[in-house]
């Protein structure tokens, strides 16, 4: 991911303007090029598809995955579904808050993490299961996310 450039964020509105349904392709490169969506596009964003401001706002706090701010270096989604509840979901996330310094929906203080919480990884055979950085884990336990935590550290 690269810092905010406003530039660039209207260069990737311009491309995809023209697409059926062209907002939430709009939305999604931006979060994939920047990590999120800065507030400072939904101007661009509304001219260029001709709806109002509230419309695009509006549909990126609607959608969870839309961040207004950068992410952490490392981010961990942590399963809140049934099975993953009913597997001890709660007592990892606990743990992992603890260790981190942070709750889910929240970036550490140092900006190593963000935690957030999702509703079903399709790994429920796994539970609990979590994603870091995109990649999926089950059968988390506490000793589990230490070793994620501690080995993304080392890569970070």
């Amino acid at each position: 991911m690269q810092a905010w450039d406003n530039e660039r964020a209207v260069s990737l509105v311009e491309q995809r303007k023209n697409m059926p349904g062209a907002l939430l392709p709009i939305l999604h490169a931006l979060q994939e090029e920047f990590g999120y969506v800065d507030p400072s596009v939904v101007p661009a964003i509304a001219d260029a598809l001709n709806l109002s401001k509230a419309d695009v706002h509006g549909t990126i706090s609607f959608y969870h995955d839309f961040r207004h701010h950068p992410p952490g270096r490392h981010v961990l989604k942590m399963c809140r579904a049934e099975s993953c509840q009913s597997m001890g979901c709660d007592a990892v996330i606990g743990h992992v808050e603890k260790k981190l310094g942070a709750k889910l929906g929240e970036t550490t203080a140092d900006g190593t993490f963000t935690l957030d919480a999702v509703y079903c990884l399709g790994n429920c055979s796994l539970s609990p299961a979590v994603l870091l950085d995109g990649k999926p884990y089950g059968r988390v336990s506490a000793q589990v996310a230490d070793f994620l935590i501690d080995d993304a550290r080392r890569r970070a």
